[in-house]
């Protein structure tokens, strides 16, 4: 088995592995999701497979937790985290990591609450609305593990792109054919 697909399976694997933790019980938006997005971008050396991979491994996981109304901001915000992600191919590096991250966390906040906004009778249709509803999501879950969902948000994104990246880094070392070969 060649190196690039010795690379694309364990990559896969673990794009999975972090999508499969959404099934198991954690505190609210404490999940691997934009680490995947982030991961996915920045691992995968084919585009197509940066977004396909870790879109599959989302939808996989959705089929058991169930869809709603507001999947497409979810799913658009999983799109442009991978873009952040194969923006750093070239130059990857915890600084780039933690910053990108914390870009990323901040992105799905805002894509997802401003879906559950829009249209919704309980804020104003209005840039004031908006900035209304954006403040109401930040404590939405007082009881969550790190005090807020938006905290939980982050931290979970921090963690589990520390374990991808990291996990990714460790194999790279141990098993050299998993490094990256250009084609």
């Amino acid at each position: 088995m060649g190196n690039n697909k010795q690379r694309l399976i364990f990559l896969g694997g673990l794009v999975f592995l972090a999508a499969l933790s959404r099934l198991i019980p954690h505190p609210y938006n404490f999940t691997a999701i934009g680490a995947v997005a982030l991961f996915g971008g920045a691992s995968f050396q084919k585009k197509e497979l940066a977004f396909l991979i870790p879109l599959a491994a989302m939808f996989i996981t959705d089929l058991f937790l169930g869809f709603h109304g507001n999947m497409w901001a979810v799913y658009l915000s999983f799109v442009l985290i991978a873009f952040l992600g194969i923006g750093m191919r070239s130059k990857r590096s915890v600084r780039q990591i933690f910053g990108r991250s914390l870009a990323g966390s901040v992105l799905f906040f805002l894509i997802t609450n401003f879906a559950a906004w829009i249209g919704n009778p309980t804020y104003p249709q209005s840039f004031e609305g908006l900035m209304i509803s954006y403040a109401m999501a930040v404590p939405f879950f007082e009881n969550s593990i790190f005090g807020s969902l938006a905290l939980n948000t982050i931290m979970g994104d921090l963690f589990f792109n520390g374990l991808l990246f990291g996990s990714l880094a460790f194999a790279e070392r141990r098993f050299p054919k998993l490094q990256k070969v250009e084609a």
